[in-house]
């Protein structure tokens, strides 16, 4: 007697049972054939010969139909079907605190939106004003609101999976611990340097154990070679080239601004996956 083995695979996140010698073209024609976009393994086909690839045991194969609006049980898989494989599970579990909404926190928080953090716990108190559009990542419409309800506004058309706390009130030594005490990691996001010695400083006091991600020197239009990531301490780390703060003569700039907050942002991804070195 002979038994036809099967393998398990998922086909937008959902996990299936097919024979084994399935390939992705069987799969497509079986399941979506309509679809004009098929991705394995984070990867878009586009080469005839690769839909004849056979499948493997947990391959991950995402099936999308270009304009079509996905139900809301799809959504959420078809947003991380670029992802490297095993990586959404790990984020998903994760909580990680910003303290500052401005130039780097908004950035950040939108970059850890798209890659599926669990949970953002974000404060700010400010509002926002037109001289915070040149690179921060609200629009015109934002002006005058908060910027912690104009973060959330904006994060939720982004990933509506991601669990949003936020806290409009000035951050200081007397509530960080009440802020942060369910964040794994918590990126530091604000423009004085007193300001971010005083979070580092509590923060490590109260959570000498976790780690935060700083920011220095992210001015000018200096080059984006110069952004680095420095490991400080076992649980510090700063990026920026630590040279051009703003000053008079010294503004901030999108571009720059950007580069180091989504190191930042990435810098948050790899701790999480287990890459502690930059």
């Amino acid at each position: 007697m002979s038994f036809q083995r099967k393998i398990n695979i998922y086909v937008n996140e959902k996990r299936i049972e097919v024979e084994l010698g399935t390939k992705v073209i069987d799969l497509y024609s079986k399941v979506k054939p309509d679809a004009d976009i098929v991705i394995l393994n984070g990867f878009p086909l586009r080469e005839k010969e690769q839909y004849f690839q056979i499948l493997k045991e947990n391959d991950r194969v995402v099936l999308i139909r270009r304009g079509e609006i996905p139900s809301k049980d799809e959504l959420e898989s078809l947003i991380v079907a670029r992802h490297t494989p095993g990586v959404y599970e790990k984020l998903k579990k994760a909580s990680v605190g910003i303290a500052g909404l401005g130039g780097l926190g908004s950035n950040v928080a939108i970059s850890l939106a798209r890659v599926g953090i669990g949970k953002l716990i974000l404060v700010d108190f400010d509002v926002v004003e037109p001289s915070n559009l040149n690179r921060q990542q609200y629009g015109i419409k934002h002006i005058g609101m908060l910027k912690t309800e104009a973060i959330k506004e904006i994060l939720f058309e982004i990933n509506p999976y991601v669990n949003i706390i936020t806290f409009t009130e000035v951050i200081d030594e007397n509530n960080i611990q009440r802020l942060f005490s369910e964040a794994d990691i918590l990126v530091e996001a604000f423009d004085s340097p007193e300001g971010k010695k005083m979070l580092i400083e509590t923060f490590h006091k109260y959570f000498p154990s976790r780690p935060l991600i700083s920011a220095s020197g992210l001015a000018g239009f200096y080059s984006s070679n110069s952004i680095k990531v420095r490991k400080v301490t076992k649980y510090l780390y700063v990026v920026g080239d630590e040279c051009h703060s703003a000053g008079i003569g010294e503004g901030l700039m999108s571009p720059r601004v950007g580069i180091t907050a989504n190191m930042q942002a990435n810098t948050v991804v790899r701790i999480i996956m287990g890459e502690e070195q930059p």
